[in-house]
């Protein structure tokens, strides 16, 4: 028998809400506000996805040049190159770039708040070799500027040597799931993440339209979303070595 021969599913956002709405036993024409309704839930949905681990599809790479002596790395201080979506900072790297052929790449350390805080002499000028991520919300003004966003703290400072434009910290990021917009839109997510989107829409329409189904939408919500997470992974291999002691004087 014959295949269609794609795999290019890709539901809108009405054919998400339209899904959703029938597991909630709720047919038939929806009201402008239903509709109204059904986009906010999914935005907070997809703001609660936020709270369930790392999202593989949603780790992208940022690249910002050094300033020798600058220990602040954010949006504010390079609007060129720093991203506007950034939620965690999961690794990062500094590059050496003066050779383009044969860059040279230096891992950095992430250190907490308290680790950083007690950092002596936070300007101190050398090669960085830690890094210290400050969540922050993204502020706009009324002009779409942003004023607040996570930042980066390096240290050691970048030295004379060591900055500039052949100097960059290369850093991976979480990057925010986007908002739903409009209903032609398709959501910012992957296939395996469909049912649970859908299942997590019904869940969360239906306390609100059918508290009774409410329950078992819930248990069916966080089993597909448990598949979709373990699924969601790397899959590389895992050595375990044992740590070996030696009596005194060997």
């Amino acid at each position: 028998m014959a295949t269609s021969g794609t795999t290019a599913f890709n539901p809108s956002i009405d054919e998400i809400i339209e899904e959703a709405y029938e597991r909630t036993s709720i047919r038939g024409a929806r009201t402008g506000y239903q509709l109204k309704s059904a986009r906010r839930s999914l935005n907070i949905l997809l703001a609660e996805w936020g709270n369930r681990g790392i999202h593989l599809w949603k780790i992208k790479l940022g690249s910002v040049p050094l300033v020798e002596g600058q220990p602040e790395y954010n949006w504010t201080s390079d609007t060129t190159n720093f991203p506007t979506d950034i939620s965690d900072i999961l690794e990062a790297y500094v590059r050496n770039n003066t050779t383009a052929t044969a860059p040279v790449d230096t891992a950095l350390s992430k250190i907490d708040r308290s680790t950083y805080s007690a950092l002596p002499n936070k300007l101190s000028k050398g090669t960085p070799s830690q890094y210290y991520v400050q969540r922050q919300a993204y502020v706009r003004n009324a002009a779409g500027t942003i004023t607040a966003s996570p930042n980066i703290f390096l240290y050691t400072t970048p030295s004379s040597s060591f900055s500039g434009a052949n100097y960059l910290v290369h850093f991976y990021y979480m990057a925010k799931l986007e908002d739903v917009g409009d209903y032609t839109n398709t959501s910012d997510t992957i296939f395996r993440f469909y049912p649970a989107l859908i299942s997590g829409l019904a869940y969360y329409l239906s306390i609100k339209y059918s508290p009774d189904r409410t329950e078992s939408l819930r248990l069916l919500y966080e089993d597909e979303l448990l598949r979709a997470l373990a699924e969601d992974g790397q899959q590389t291999s895992t050595y375990i070595t044992p740590q070996t002691f030696y009596g005194d004087g060997v």
